[in-house]
């Protein structure tokens, strides 16, 4: 299946996030006027009388299936950063700290000096291939997919004991291939202050001042991030050491959630947040840390487990693999290599030792799975998806946006409240909101498979009908979170425009995440939707790349 491109880049992490520190203010680029929240509901109804629409009768999609719909986008959409050409090549999948640009390149580096020393196994060359990829990607390519590398190199073992708790073979080479550690990072005045109260930098010290209001504690996404996942770990062995799973530590975490900001989706979104002075304290590789002068005022503290980059391979790989594994094995621990770690900001708390977490594999993967129904601190999610069904949408764009949308509502949780409204010069309701059950799943699945273009582009009217939607459902669930998405190929050409409506959208102060379809050489229509997202600080995405799927996931995983 070829779904259109996406680049969820740190700007959008940077919005998700700052989105919820900052409470969703104005648009800052420009000078339109904000309605106050009343102001803009009394706009939003008087608005919404002069705009034409109806309501579709919805049909049930029976043959939705979810194992079905859980596509993923081609392995490709990793790049391979390393290119081997060995008679025995073995790929690996490589953690970004170890596989992006300098200085996050050292498997980068090792790997082409390694292909440069001409080692053979039998007679034959051996050479190694590196694919940039997330741990935990890895992790959903291997047991979702069928991605079959020869050598995998996270950033910590909990992610080699959650392949084994999956059913996988692994079997681990080298526990160690370059040292590090996660930390709690602090800025350096808000740290002399907290060690003045707490006494100690620990991670169950920062839980607790956080649940005290006296501090904002930040961190990454668990499904994904390393560090966010040993975060998450220690907060709840932190909650109960005898049993993390216990349902007195989901209940902490549950409290905790309920007034901490949502995950970050990488560390330069943590540090984008950090040089604004919007957070104090957070979450860091040592690595990262090191390599960033601009957080110098910072105190960095180790905790959690290590990040030591264990090295495993696969039953399915040959004895000559295996044999070449153990070539490129020694070459990564010699002096040589160590060393060039360590300029690039690794190995530097060696004396440092993991910290329990209390938890196997087994219980890392349930670990996120209660953090996914805990990380709203138990507020569902109202969410309206609006769909641009007009003539341009024809062909390509419509069929990448019901395959996006397929592919990726398996990964929303039931416990929302989704709807569907189209638009083209009318706005259509396509599915009123109600919970995402398995019944509401397949009016939806069935909703968005029955799309159809139509004509002209009246994308304003529909925001406002849908904010109509989710204002009035609002009502029944007084505590629920409010979203929208809006995804379109182009600029508005009927009914209200965006400068009418952003007051509105401001008031209101419900965040517009935008997903913008054939925008390559039109420029307008992505500052247009940028400018939507960028009213109550969310972020368009640009879909013009195989990885939109993903990136759904990865924001439907932590955002739905």
């Amino acid at each position: 299946m070829k779904f259109a491109k996406a680049i969820l880049s740190g700007t959008l992490a940077a919005a998700l996030f700052l989105c919820a520190l900052t409470g969703c203010t104005q648009y800052q680029e420009g000078d339109e006027k904000v309605y106050s929240y009343d102001e803009a509901i009394t706009e939003l109804n008087a608005f919404n009388k002069e705009i034409t629409t109806d309501t579709k009768t919805p049909r049930l999609d029976i043959y939705n299936d979810d194992t079905e719909n859980k596509a993923l986008a081609d392995i490709k959409t990793f790049p391979i950063a390393v290119q081997g050409d060995g008679e025995i090549n073995l790929e690996i999948a490589a953690s970004t700290e170890l596989s992006s640009s300098a200085p996050d390149d050292w498997i980068n580096v090792v790997a082409q000096r390694f292909n440069d020393s001409n080692q053979t196994v039998g007679g034959k060359t051996v050479s190694v291939s590196v694919r940039k990829i997330t741990s935990g990607e890895t992790l959903t390519y291997i047991t979702e997919g069928d991605y079959r590398p020869q050598l995998y190199i996270p950033s910590s073992y909990a992610w080699g004991e959650m392949l084994k708790a999956k059913g996988v073979s692994v079997e681990l080479i080298a526990d160690r291939i370059l040292g590090n550690t996660a930390g709690i990072l602090m800025e350096k005045g808000t740290y002399d202050t907290f060690i003045e109260k707490y006494k100690a930098c620990t991670l169950d010290k920062v839980i607790e001042a956080s649940l005290a209001g006296n501090l904002t504690f930040a961190y990454t996404n668990p499904y994904t991030s390393s560090t966010g996942l040993n975060a998450l770990a220690s907060a709840l062995y932190a909650f109960d050491n005898k049993d993390p799973l216990s349902d007195t530590a989901q209940q902490k975490l549950l409290d905790y959630q309920k007034q901490s900001p949502p995950v970050a989706y990488t560390t330069s979104v943590l540090v984008n947040q950090a040089q604004k002075g919007i957070i104090k304290a957070m979450v860091m590789e040592e690595q990262a840390y090191i390599n960033k002068p601009e957080l110098k005022n910072y105190v960095y503290t180790p905790f959690g487990i290590r990040h030591d980059h264990p090295l495993y391979t696969f039953d399915y790989v040959s004895a000559e693999e295996k044999q070449a594994a153990q070539l490129f094995k020694e070459y990564c621990l010699s002096s040589e290599s160590q060393q060039l770690g360590k300029e690039k900001g690794f190995g530097r708390h060696d004396e440092y030792q993991s910290q329990n977490t209390g938890l196997d594999g087994a219980g890392y993967l349930s670990a996120q799975s209660i953090w996914k129904e805990a990380k709203d601190g138990g507020q569902p999610i109202i969410a309206v998806f609006v769909t641009d069904i007009s003539g341009s949408m024809d062909g390509t764009p419509i069929m990448n946006l019901k395959e996006s949308l397929l592919a990726a509502k398996s990964y929303i949780s039931s416990s929302n409240y989704i709807g569907l409204v189209s638009y083209a010069t009318k706005v259509h309701i396509e599915l009123p909101i109600e919970k995402f059950d398995e019944q509401q799943k397949s009016y939806f699945s069935g909703a968005v498979k029955n799309l159809t273009v139509e004509d002209a582009t009246a994308t304003y009217d529909a925001v406002l009908i849908a904010l109509k939607m989710m204002i009035d459902k609002k009502q029944e669930i007084p505590n629920a979170k409010m979203m929208l998405f809006v995804l379109s190929d182009g600029d508005q050409n009927r009914g209200y425009s965006l400068d009418r409506i952003a007051p509105i959208v401001g008031g209101l102060k419900v965040p517009v995440y935008s997903i913008g379809y054939n925008l390559a050489d039109n420029s307008r229509p992505t500052n247009e939707l940028t400018r939507l997202s960028n009213i109550n600080e969310a972020a368009m995405i640009n879909a013009d790349s195989d990885d939109l799927v993903n990136q759904l996931r990865n924001l439907f995983n932590t955002q739905l």
